[in-house]
């Protein structure tokens, strides 16, 4: 059904219920309508047979012959002794009548119900018993069962119409609803293919507050996720080209001068040295970008923590960069703190912010750790100072992004690495000015 249109979808959904409809009517109406119904008949027989009690049959009032003629359906014989006298035709076998007589002399209440069958034919009737003369007088009067069949056929035959002009005039409403429904579904559709094929300039406006509203909404923020994703990959590639063409750019130059006899920076050595570092230079770059995407991927996928001592993890990362700049003075407020995490991530974020860290120092730099609680977890909170220059407000945050470029020319991914692991940890990262430095801040949740 999936395959075939909206229109005979909707007309073909509601088709099966009100056919569903109908079958369960079929199959109540036994249970419900027909003791319903027998108790009418039986209701019905009463009523004629008060007609008949109360009035003479030569001098029935005009109103209440017309009542016994609405139900004339009832029949009636008089039983009086031996005697039976017949008020209404009647073709009840003689044997039926004789039970019947048996019946009514054996009853004790003045008016009382039966059921009977004759050739496999129910009978309703009543018998009503009166005293006229100081004789008994019996009243039987019956009504066959195919007047309560002739009623649930008339009922089934509405039913079979009402549904068929239902279903008859349920085409072109389906045909309605659904070029209603799918008239936004449509200019959807058209706005999804333009996206598709990276034409996503154009917003897409629907004025709708229920589902299909919101389908166009999230496609709308899928559009403007996508021209900001475009954006950035724009800007990423165009950073990362600058980044990479321009030490390949001195590294040819200086190769270039040397083949030619020309030291740029007065000997071989010195020219060589300058080669070296701009090759560390992109070395690095490329490292960090093949690092960057790497994370993105691992963004995707489940990860795997292990406990990891980060006041073992600290002290190994600074005796490591120490070195650096040998003459900065380092102090260690560290308490034993184990957190879930990948090793190698925190150890390549810790790698990052040291670098900058002691980039930037003028002369000291402090580590120290502290514990918290916020609701019912315990975090670890590490901050990393140093007494460089206080960055600018403007660049608390964006130094933390791709390509940032600081006051000293260099761009960098550095701390957007850091960020990514950071995310990857559910964990914070922040920079603060503070007195007499900036501090950087690492809070992850401990084991």
């Amino acid at each position: 059904m999936k395959n075939k249109s909206l229109a005979v979808q909707i007309w073909l959904v509601f088709t099966g219920f009100m056919v569903a409809l109908a079958l369960l009517v079929v199959l109540l109406v036994p249970l419900t309508v027909r003791p319903f119904l027998t108790q009418e008949i039986y209701t019905r027989i009463e009523d004629a047979q008060n007609l008949l009690w109360i009035h003479d049959m030569e001098n029935i009032p005009p109103g209440a012959r017309q009542k016994l003629e609405n139900i004339r359906v009832v029949k009636h014989v008089f039983l009086l002794g031996d005697r039976v006298v017949i008020v209404s035709p009647t073709d009840l076998p003689l044997s039926f009548l004789q039970e019947v007589k048996r019946e009514a002399f054996e009853q004790e209440s003045d008016s009382q119900r039966y059921v009977g069958n004759i050739a496999g034919e129910k009978i309703f009737y009543v018998i009503r018993k009166g005293e006229v003369d100081g004789q008994d007088v019996y009243l039987f009067s019956y009504v066959w069962e195919e007047y309560e069949n002739r009623i649930i056929q008339s009922l089934f035959q509405q039913l079979i119409g009402v549904l068929g002009f239902v279903l008859v005039i349920s085409f072109p409403f389906s045909f309605w609803l659904a070029k209603y429904l799918s008239r936004p579904l449509i200019k959807i559709e058209k706005h999804v293919k333009r996206i598709a094929d990276m034409d996503w300039s154009e917003p897409l406006l629907l004025d709708r507050k229920d589902e299909i509203g919101k389908l166009a909404q999230s496609v709308e923020r899928m559009r403007k996720k996508l021209i900001q994703q475009d954006e950035a990959q724009r800007s990423f590639l165009q950073h990362v080209s600058h980044e990479l063409k321009t030490p390949v750019m001195v590294i040819r130059s200086y190769i270039q001068a040397v083949q030619d006899g020309i030291y740029p920076k007065g000997d071989l050595h010195g020219t060589m040295n300058v080669i070296e570092g701009e090759a560390e230079r992109l070395e690095k770059q490329i490292k960090n970008l093949l690092y960057l995407t790497k994370l993105d991927y691992l963004s995707d996928q489940e990860q795997v923590f292990q406990p990891v001592d980060m006041a073992e993890l600290v002290h190994e990362v600074v005796n490591r960069l120490r070195f650096q700049r040998v003459e900065l003075e380092w102090k260690m407020q560290l308490i034993p703190v184990v957190v879930q995490g990948n090793r190698e991530q925190l150890q390549v974020a810790l790698e990052n912010i040291l670098d900058n860290q002691i980039r930037y120092a003028s002369k000291q730099i402090i580590i120290s750790a502290q514990k918290e609680k916020k609701q019912e977890q315990t975090y670890i909170t590490l901050r990393i100072w140093n007494d460089g220059e206080k960055i600018s407000q403007d660049a608390l945050e964006a130094i933390f992004h791709p390509f940032y470029k600081g006051k000293k020319g260099q761009f960098g991914l550095g701390l957007a690495i850091v960020r990514r692991i950071a995310d990857l940890h559910q964990a914070k990262v922040w920079a603060r000015n503070e007195e007499g430095g900036v501090a950087f801040y690492l809070q992850i949740c401990s084991a």
